[in-house]
């Protein structure tokens, strides 16, 4: 989402508010914003991620602004914005085929959890929005299965996050479930909102959103760049094969099955990468920590509110490990890193 953003921001450039990032097209304050605007992104999704209804729902948007010259130069603005984003991202790595190679399985070692595909691998092969590389941050990787924090690490979220666990609470399930959505869709929702909350201007929530976007994209280059370079196995696996960690701490339980599952490493967490990356580019557009915002979960049906950004944190911090689907060292790291690159991209991309 990263290039659609900047394509809509540029977008917004172009009707002559603010600076383009990329695209320093000529500007035209008698377009069409709304013209505008749906084609620059329009053209973005349609090169990069084509989808079923695209069209339609591009062509409906299109039907409702009023035909006239506003409209017909909007539309050219945003084609020509487009185009200078797509060209920016040539040959980027983004339709790169890529072949998973299993290393040879033993301790620690991540093995598929599913028969589907390993999850955005790609991500692997793409060039960074605004890193110098993907591996610039990356972290040091695992702590060693025969330590004591992982034995502290396995024993948590063994008792936390199996599927039938005792000791998970309801309001523990329900918070791992509430983030169980997908964390991009989750946050998109959220986003918005606030930018209508916040009564910003057309142009402050194109800002907004791209600082955003970029910086969670380029998080989660970094991100799967760590998990496909340690490839650390998931709880599921840790569990039921502990008898083969050399760990003395650890005990077996060949039963043991997550609350919910994924298919990509465990190391480091995603949705850590992610969720740091959001909350400090958002400290950094509005300049505190302490704000305000509502997150749905179309999960769980509800809506949480939260006045401190690092209270999401904490929220998906636990939630993961609650859900099964990490080990706290997989969080920790995970936020470490989505903060290393947010600091790196608000301070270059605004």
């Amino acid at each position: 989402m990263g290039i659609v953003h900047i394509a809509i921001a540029d977008t917004v450039a172009g009707l002559g508010y603010g600076r383009p990032y990329v695209a320093a097209v000529r500007p035209d304050r008698q377009a069409s914003a709304a013209s505008a605007v749906a084609t620059a992104a329009y053209d973005v999704l349609k090169a990069r991620v084509p989808a079923a209804g695209l069209d339609v729902t591009y062509a409906d948007y299109l039907a409702d602004v009023p035909d006239g010259k506003a409209k017909t130069r909007g539309i050219t603005l945003g084609r020509a914005v487009a185009a200078a984003v797509l060209a920016w991202r040539a040959g980027d790595g983004f339709n790169t085929s890529v072949a998973y190679v299993q290393r040879q399985p033993g301790p620690g070692v991540w093995e598929p959890t599913a028969a589907t595909p390993q999850v955005d691998l790609v991500l692997t092969q793409v060039r960074p929005l605004t890193l110098r590389s993907r591996a610039q941050f990356r972290p040091d990787g695992p702590v060693a299965v025969t330590s004591k924090q992982y034995a502290r690490d396995v024993a948590e979220v063994a008792a936390l996050g199996r599927k039938d666990s005792t000791t998970r609470t309801a309001v523990q399930t329900e918070t791992a479930m509430f983030w169980s959505e997908h964390t991009a869709q989750q946050w998109s929702r959220a986003l918005v909102r606030l930018a209508t909350e916040r009564h910003l201007s057309l142009s402050e929530a194109a800002r907004m959103l791209a600082l955003v976007h970029v910086t969670t994209g380029d998080a989660l280059i970094a991100c799967w760049d760590a998990k496909y370079h340690y490839r650390f196995w998931r709880p599921v696996h840790a569990i039921q094969r502990a008898d083969t960690d050399g760990n003395p701490r650890t005990t077996a339980d060949p039963t043991w099955q997550p609350l919910l599952g994924a298919n990509h490493p465990d190391y480091p967490s995603g949705h850590a990468c992610f969720t740091a990356a959001t909350t400090r580019a958002l400290e950094s557009f509005f300049h505190t920590s302490r704000l305000k915002l509502s997150i749905d979960s179309q999960v769980t049906g509800t809506t949480r509110h939260y006045d401190k950004l690092s209270a999401i944190r904490h929220d998906v911090r636990e939630a993961r490990i609650l859900s099964g689907l990490h080990f706290r060292h997989a969080m920790h790291d995970g936020d470490q890193l989505g903060t290393n690159v947010a600091n790196w991209t608000t301070h270059r991309f605004r």
